[in-house]
């Protein structure tokens, strides 16, 4: 029977994956698979909370047999990539029932801030993933992680290095040269550990040694070539303040930590292949110096998302965040989780994208559209619709009585009936689109010019008369004449013919909001593959618009989102919103017709 533990994760199984569409089978689900057929985990025990291994013995047997964990460092915000690792994480953990837990990795306390953790726990709940009582950091083990390199010293394993960053760097080879062995390498390991100890107690100055693990300074993987577990940095930790001035480095926290709580699977991106050796090699020492319990953790390597048209490097994130190139890391234009979500994308259409992507071995590129088509998806099937004109200008319907109104219904959602319909106010004044005419218009347009009809959807069929002008040639008001008995929904509506429907407003009933239409960041698909990156930006990816929106929008909650008819989807803004007044952000268009900027 599954644990109470690890029903929270299970809860939500219908939200690993995007709406009606089951997940894709995989290499790692293969994995999992057949590990699962083989009982390789059928023995694997759980404390209720991780600890070493003398407390791991003593606890019950844990009928979660799959564990995976999404481990973020709580330096900066979660992006678009990071969504496709909390699907695969949390989505194989719901599918084999699981659990995965959310780990953070605050081995630097130097760029690590309580801001980033809460915005990392909002992300991966606002995405429908629930770790239930699985939270941890690794600054939970930086006793344990102490004590094993202790450990690592006794058994000759791990070495104190007083050379300097520079001779470390320099003395471990190329790819093409070995490395050299440090003068330390060999020294007693009574003397490292002294040291090591002298470190731990603030008796040595920053950056004068180092703790290194002693492998082979010859091996074809650099990785291998006494890398650095601890190293001295007298900085304040966001938890555990200034108990420390040594800490781990991150290749070195990780595997402990995985295997500490248990992880079955630990999934991460290709960049970390070459540093599986090492992975193992940790583990499998710190289980012969009876520290550790097997079966050990295992490693398993998928290619990164690589989406075009946006940058998902951290350091230059920031860079954006902190010139001012993007107002905050919520920017509805910055490819942050939190910016997509104030954009008014939703969580449906990233899982819907993640189980579309799949997950491969293979580095590739992924168009931004496909995540745009995602969200296209999602929203159509649960926006329910709405009247905005963004460009406005009167149309005076003149055989309208001056005064009267009447109602005309439009549904909430054409798919879904039982939504209902709103009722649309009809008078002698609306808003029209501005380019829904045109004095002399182009071949094939079907909308309003002199002497044309056009049926005012949801409304009458009228024709228009002419127009009204400024003294600068623009119009500033339409002419038209409505055709009796021809209310859509009415007996005979349909007897006069048409080529053309355009949306419209009561300039007496609607209100004045404000839209930003949103585009996409860089105008370039691969930003900064031929110059700097800030050269790329797209100069109209925001602009902002005085639109008229329908009575029933005035309410809109924060979040709340509507299809524009015509014009896509919008999400009511979730901090410059207020009470009878949204402001709406343009989430994604009807359709795929993006075209890059010139210049």
């Amino acid at each position: 029977m599954p644990s109470a533990s690890d029903k929270p994760a299970r809860a939500k199984a219908s939200s690993a994956h995007g709406a009606g569409e089951p997940a894709a089978s995989n290499f790692i689900r293969h994995v999992v698979e057949a590990d699962l057929a083989s009982g390789k985990h059928a023995q694997r025990r759980w404390a209720g909370r991780p600890g070493p291994a003398s407390v791991q013995r003593d606890a019950p047997a844990d009928p979660a047999r799959i564990r995976t964990r999404f481990p973020p460092e709580p330096n900066g915000y979660l992006h678009i990539g990071h969504a496709k690792s909390i699907c695969l994480n949390f989505g194989i953990a719901i599918d084999y029932a699981g659990a995965c837990h959310l780990r953070f990795d605050d081995t630097n306390p130097e760029k690590e801030e309580q801001e980033y953790v809460d915005s990392i726990i909002a992300a991966v709940k606002w995405l429908g993933f629930d770790w239930g009582p699985h939270l941890y950091f690794a600054s939970d083990y930086f006793d344990f992680m102490y004590q094993a390199a202790e450990a690592l010293v006794q058994a000759g394993h791990a070495y104190v290095d007083e050379q300097s960053a520079d001779e470390i760097r320099a003395g471990r080879g190329t790819l093409t040269e070995a490395g050299k062995n440090s003068p330390y390498r060999d020294r007693q390991r009574e003397e490292s550990l002294a040291r090591l100890r002298e470190m731990r107690d603030g008796r040595h100055a920053d950056g004068s040694m180092v703790l290194r693990a002693k492998i082979d300074m010859a091996s074809p993987n650099i990785n291998l070539r006494d890398p650095i577990l601890y190293r001295i940095r007298r900085a304040t930790h966001h938890r555990t303040g200034d108990k420390w001035c040594i800490y781990p480095m991150y290749t070195y926290a990780h595997p402990i930590e995985d295997a500490l709580e248990n992880v079955t699977h630990s999934l991460c991106t290709l960049e970390f292949e070459d540093q599986r050796p090492f992975y193992d090699w940790l583990l499998e020492r710190l289980a012969d110096c009876d520290l550790l319990l097997r079966p050990l953790p295992q490693q398993i390597e998928f290619a990164r998302l690589n989406l075009t048209y946006v940058v998902l490097s951290k350091r230059k994130l920031i860079q954006l965040v902190e010139e001012r190139h993007c107002e905050s890391w919520d920017d509805p234009r910055l490819p942050t989780l939190a910016g997509a979500r104030r954009r008014g994308y939703t969580p449906g259409g990233f899982r819907l994208f993640a189980d579309r992507i799949g997950v491969s071995k293979a580095d590739s590129w992924i168009e931004y559209s496909v995540l745009e088509e995602c969200m296209r998806d999602d929203l159509n099937a649960s926006a329910e619709r709405r009247i905005a004109v963004l460009d406005p200008v009167k149309l005076i319907v003149d055989n309208y009585p001056e005064g009267e109104v009447e109602e005309c219904f439009a549904p909430n959602h054409p798919n879904k009936p039982e939504l209902g319909k709103r009722p649309v106010p009809f008078s002698r004044e609306l808003w029209i689109e501005r380019e829904d005419f045109e004095e002399t218009p182009p071949k094939g347009y079907f909308r309003l010019f002199p002497g044309n009809s056009v049926r005012l959807r949801y409304g009458y069929v009228v024709k228009c008369t002419g127009c009204d002008k400024d003294a600068e040639g623009r119009v500033t008001a339409v002419h038209c004449e409505y055709i009796p008995d021809t209310m859509s929904g009415t007996p005979g509506a349909e007897k006069v013919k048409v080529k053309g429907a355009i949306h419209w407003l009561s300039a007496a009933h609607s209100h004045a909001g404000e839209v930003r239409i949103f585009d996409r960041l860089f105008r370039d698909a691969h930003p900064g593959r031929e110059r700097d990156f800030l050269e790329d930006l797209n100069p109209n990816s925001k602009r902002i618009l005085s639109a008229q929106l329908e009575p029933a929008l005035k309410d809109a909650q924060p979040e709340e989102r509507f299809q524009f008819e015509r014009h896509g989807y919008f999400c009511a803004d979730m901090h410059d919103s207020r009470p009878g007044a949204p402001v709406f952000n343009r989430a994604v268009t009807l359709k795929d017709s993006w075209v890059p900027p010139k210049g």
